[in-house]
């Protein structure tokens, strides 16, 4: 069975929405049956590119859908503030070898601690999936980009996967400790996998509040905002003047940082998304080894954004802010 089409200006493009729920797997919108579907879309020529958002989407709540926010296309405009990931990643282009777009949705409309039970979950149903598509097509390359606890879905569908299975990783602004990561890339799947670990210290006030409210794997444990140490993973921290340089050796135009704390800017700052798109697309050009030789070796300190000079109170104000912890709490 093949995929069901969007089509975008007239071009169609190759997407199939899934959605993992209580009973297992869907096709969004769709009654057919979910692994029919997804091993039908399996056959095709270009990479396969999985996209997996994080906290507070509902694939069964209309006004929190990724499928019409983040997911969504031109048709469906985006909410205030986020920005669309399917054209900058290079769907919609009419190319033939464009590849399969999988927007994998799960329910992470809850508190933190019932997301991150969901997460796991959604993981098994996300390794499902990419055992059939690995089955049916094994030489086709599969990579997933993920944001926030979005993360926590993939080191999950990690655990249970065959080796070759996953070819790259792009974790944003992940929700995961550094040991969860770890571990997960030392399975089968994981360790022919690449991690490409997206951070920024903007990002500082959500990893804090994250290693606040949730319990690590290991005493000292710390949010992989700080970075992760593994042969095949690199750290990629965009709010570094240095990083930018060196990302714009591997045609990754992107801007500064323009504001304080943002836990969405590893995907709506200007450029980073068809640079993370040039990853997937061009492991030729843009390299792990690469990479891990030209950036910088250690990730900047949590707070050196904003404890300076006048701004030095800064940090602890955001650490306990209301609606920080908001963010992360309410259902």
């Amino acid at each position: 069975m093949s995929a069901p089409l969007d089509v975008v200006g007239g071009v169609r493009m190759p997407i199939l929405r899934v959605n993992a729920g209580h009973e297992g797997l869907a096709i969004n919108g769709s009654p057919a049956c979910a692994r029919s579907v997804i091993s039908g879309a399996a056959i095709g020529t270009g990479p396969v590119i999985i996209l997996i958002h994080g906290f507070k989407y509902d694939p069964e709540n209309a006004a929190r859908s990724p499928h019409s926010g983040i997911f969504g296309t031109p048709e469906h405009p985006v909410r205030a503030r986020k920005a669309q990931w399917l054209r900058p990643l290079g769907f919609g282009t009419g190319n033939a070898d464009e590849g399969l777009a999988i927007a994998f949705a799960w329910r992470a409309r809850a508190n933190l601690w019932q997301a991150e039970c969901a997460a796991h979950v959604a993981g098994r149903r996300l390794a499902e999936v990419i055992a059939l598509i690995h089955r049916r097509a094994p030489a086709r390359p599969v990579h997933m980009i993920s944001h926030s606890m979005g993360s926590e879905v993939v080191f999950e569908a990690l655990k249970s996967l065959p080796a070759g299975a996953i070819t790259r990783i792009i974790a944003l602004s992940a929700a995961s400790y550094a040991s969860r990561a770890v571990t997960a890339m030392q399975t089968p799947a994981g360790q022919k996998a690449q991690l490409f670990n997206i951070t920024s210290r903007e990002n500082d006030v959500f990893d804090f509040i994250y290693e606040w409210l949730v319990a690590p794997p290991k005493t000292g444990d710390r949010a992989m905002g700080l970075g992760v140490d593994l042969p095949n993973a690199v750290n990629i921290q965009i709010d570094c003047a240095r990083t930018l340089a060196v990302l714009a050796h591997f045609g990754g135009h992107i801007a500064p940082p323009i504001g304080g704390m943002c836990h969405w800017s590893s995907y709506t700052r200007p450029g980073v998304l068809p640079f993370y798109g040039r990853i997937l697309r061009s492991p030729e050009t843009v390299t792990l080894t690469g990479m891990q030789q030209m950036l910088p070796k250690h990730v900047g300190r949590r707070w050196s954004r904003i404890v300076l000079g006048p701004r030095r109170t800064m940090g602890l104000a955001a650490m306990q802010s209301p609606a920080a912890f908001a963010f992360w709490h309410r259902p």
